[in-house]
Parts: C-alpha cells; sequence; structure tokens
C-alpha cells in the first residue's frame, strides 16, 4: 500500500482529494489535517510513504511545513497539492525539496499518476508547472549549464548515467532495469548524487540533467 498524509484547511477539498485517491486499491490515506501544523505532527506519528500538502494553510502553511518535514522526516516524499501556480510557489516548493507538484484543477487521474510516480521514486510535476519550469531554464540557460557541467563532473561515470535517467524521469524500477542493477543500488546512486551537488530531491536533479545536457542525451 501507499500511505499518504492529506493535509488541507478546505473539509470539502479532503474529501474530494481523499475519494479520488481512494479509488486506487493500492492507496490508502492514513490521516488528515487542516492546517499545516497537525500535517508536520501527522506524519511524524504515522510515517507515511507520502504527505500531501496545500500551500495555504493557518498556523503553518504548505511550504514551510514541507522545509520541516524534509529536516525531519526524509525519508517521508512530499507533494505539494494547491491552487496555484504562480513560479514564487514552484520555485520554493522545489527548493525546499518537494518532490512532485500538483493543481488542484487538473485531471483526477493526475493526483493518481503522481502519486504513483512519487511512491515509486520519481519526481512529478502537472504539466503545466513543467511547462514553467522549462520556459523559466529558457533563461539564462548558458550559464547555468556551465554550472551544471562542472557540478556533474564530480560525478562516477555511473552516477552520470543514473543522473541523466532520472532527468529523464525513469523510476528507480526502471533505471534498475535500463542499467541491469538492483532497485537498492540504484537507491544508492541517486542518494549519492544527491549529497555529492548538494541537492535536495530528484526533481533538482532533474534539472541539473537536463541544464547539463545529460537528459537528451539519447537524442544527440
Amino acid at each position: 500500500m501507499i500511505r499518504v498524509v492529506l493535509a488541507d484547511d478546505e473539509p470539502m477539498i479532503r474529501v474530494g482529494v481523499r475519494s479520488i485517491l481512494t479509488t486506487d486499491p493500492e492507496i490508502e490515506v492514513v490521516a488528515e489535517a487542516g492546517d499545516g501544523r497537525e500535517a508536520v505532527e501527522l506524519v511524524r506519528a504515522h510515517r507515511p510513504d507520502i504527505a500531501m500538502l496545500d500551500i495555504r494553510m493557518p498556523r503553518l502553511d504548505g511550504l514551510s511545513a514541507v522545509a520541516e518535514l524534509r529536516a525531519a522526516v526524509p525519508d517521508v516524499a512530499i507533494i505539494v497539492l494547491t491552487t496555484f501556480d504562480e513560479d514564487e510557489y514552484v520555485s520554493r516548493a522545489l527548493a525546499e525539496g518537494a518532490a512532485g507538484f500538483l493543481l488542484k484543477a487538473a485531471d483526477p487521474r493526475e493526483l493518481i499518476i503522481g502519486v504513483r510516480a512519487v511512491a515509486d521514486g520519481a519526481a512529478y510535476l502537472s504539466p503545466r508547472i513543467a511547462q514553467k519550469v522549462i520556459a523559466r531554464l529558457g533563461g539564462g540557460r548558458l550559464s547555468r549549464a556551465d554550472t551544471a557541467r562542472r557540478h556533474v563532473e564530480t560525478l562516477t561515470p555511473r552516477e552520470r548515467e543514473v543522473l541523466a535517467l532520472v532527468g529523464r524521469g525513469l523510476s528507480n524500477q526502471d533505471i534498475g532495469r535500463e542499467l541491469f542493477l538492483s532497485e537498492g543500488t540504484v537507491k544508492s546512486h541517486v542518494s549519492a548524487i544527491l549529497l555529492r551537488l548538494g541537492l535536495n530531491n530528484r526533481v533538482q536533479a532533474a534539472i541539473v540533467a537536463y541544464e547539463a545536457g545529460l537528459a537528451h542525451a539519447d537524442d544527440e
């Protein structure tokens, strides 16, 4: 089962999201929170696979909760679920370590796809959010590309292979099949990459892979 803690200050939203997620027999919503502080407490108590957090919540906003949870329970993957797709929210959510960013206005099926992808070790951004990230990468890309390439040069050849596949959006299981490695070995490589590059999560790693030109290596 994929265990989820859901946090939103609107009860009707929580009911709707829960009803969508639980149409998948392998997803279980183990607890619900009405504010960010309660969300942190419930995640610490239940240790779910995924914490799904709204951005605008009382007591503690969702982005602050992301930062707190990344420090307190780093094994829990975090998905930000929100009405808002402003660049400020997207940038901060990714910087704080969120593994997914979903919009409430998205197709309900996208919630399940996103939860499954993140639970499988991949990153997931709503297509509208992904477009924003790619557009932002377009500006000033040359200087960032040089920086990214210098960082990538510090990795081992195997780590660069793994990073390239992370950049293509593959899960740990898919990377293992591609490189004939066990899923545990892939996880170890991903952890080493994040540590060596000073990154918080796979989304940031995928951006580095994109900027360094690794994500499109097969097309070159």
